[in-house]
């Protein structure tokens, strides 16, 4: 925000991104700490439900910032020309409202369905956060209707947004392959490639645990890849997306120098005081 540099339709959907991140792990990640520290690890039904629901909406959300950050690399890198008029400011905010709006539309149809469902007396959820699969097992009303559309929101959340981010970076490779600089390909690959494992790693996971049948079979891998999506994805991507980028780094580091100015003329006011 202090930087003019970083005043660019990336750096916006990053912004989007990041908040997104933080508001998702914060509604898990405080209440699992908690539950190793006074070994309490009991939550209402409503608690339970509240959480399942505005950690899926971010994480509904996140598909569309993601398939929308991809395009703006694809419009920036394949059409540098007509990335301005294409990238504008309210286009900009147009997509970033869409993917807010989709993310709570699809998980509140979720979230109405699953507050009408009866749970009788099984209450030990068999997973490390309230998600919606768990919550679903320990229901005794028949589940077929709730998990149908939860099979169609979720397919409607993770395949086309995959499907775009896949595709842009299709198109952003092709295009890379033609710099006759070698230099230049390696720094555009490195970039890349990096962006496109951490994206793969967060639908991959996303459509193992929402979108392919689960068995018991795979109870515990499904437990293993929700841990991917909700902790080490949101762990790995300020790295990914912001301090490997040249100026963010530039950025931080003339914001610290200015703090450490700032802090210096305040301690020999102090001193002259």
């Amino acid at each position: 925000m202090i930087d003019q540099h970083l005043h660019t339709p990336m750096y916006f959907f990053l912004a989007n991104l990041s908040f997104l991140e933080s508001c998702y792990t914060s509604a898990i990640l405080p209440r699992m700490l908690a539950s190793f520290v006074t070994r309490d690890k009991t939550i209402s039904l409503l608690g339970c439900i509240l959480q399942m629901h505005f950690f899926s909406t971010m994480a509904a959300a996140e598909c569309y910032i993601l398939a929308v950050m991809s395009y703006d690399r694809y419009l920036a890198i394949c059409k540098p020309l007509h990335y301005a008029t294409l990238m504008n400011e309210k286009i900009c905010i147009l997509l970033a409202s869409i993917s807010w709006i989709m993310g709570q539309f699809l998980i509140t149809i979720l979230t109405c369905l699953l507050s009408q469902l009866n749970f009788c007396n099984q209450y030990i959820i068999d997973h490390f956060f309230c998600d919606f699969t768990p919550i679903v097992r320990l229901s005794c009303s028949d589940t077929q209707v709730v998990e149908t559309v939860a099979f169609i929101t979720s397919s409607i959340g993770i395949l086309p947004t995959f499907l775009i981010t896949v595709t842009s970076y299709f198109f952003i490779i092709t295009t890379i392959l033609k710099i006759p600089s070698i230099t230049g390909r390696q720094k555009a690959f490195s970039t890349c490639s990096s962006h496109l494992t951490v994206v793969s790693i967060f639908y991959g996971s996303l459509t193992f645990v929402y979108v392919l049948p689960t068995t018991e079979k795979f109870k515990d891998l499904s437990k293993f890849f929700s841990i991917l999506y909700s902790v080490l994805n949101p762990m790995a991507n300020p790295f990914i997306y912001s301090l490997r980028n040249k100026e963010v780094r530039n950025s931080l580091r003339k914001t610290v120098c200015q703090f450490r100015g700032f802090s210096r003329i305040q301690k020999k006011l102090c001193i002259c005081d």
